[in-house]
């Protein structure tokens, strides 16, 4: 288990989703493949454009919590210091 909070957008700029999961390869082929019902397949977000890894999953938790009560504006700091030319990062993983 490797606890990691991760951001998927549907395009540059586009809609972004921001999770939490124990297994990040596996919930970006899930979101890339539209497998996830819900907003990410509803709102097509399938790239893997930003993700920080954890040692443990309150830590991770409270990450996601922080991230999502920011701002969009803070969210695309993070993004951009990551991937600023918001390539799909799901290749990097492997």
């Amino acid at each position: 288990m490797q606890p990691a909070v991760y951001i998927v957008a549907s395009k540059r700029n586009g809609t972004l989703y921001v999770g939490v999961t124990s297994n990040l390869p596996s919930r970006a082929w899930q979101h890339r493949e539209g497998i996830l019902p819900g907003f990410t397949k509803k709102y097509g977000c399938k790239l893997l454009v930003w993700y920080e890894i954890y040692q443990d999953m309150p830590n991770a938790i409270a990450r996601e919590k922080q991230i999502k009560a920011g701002s969009r504006k803070k969210k695309l700091a993070l993004i951009e210091a990551m991937d600023p030319d918001w390539r799909d990062l799901y290749e990097d993983l492997a």
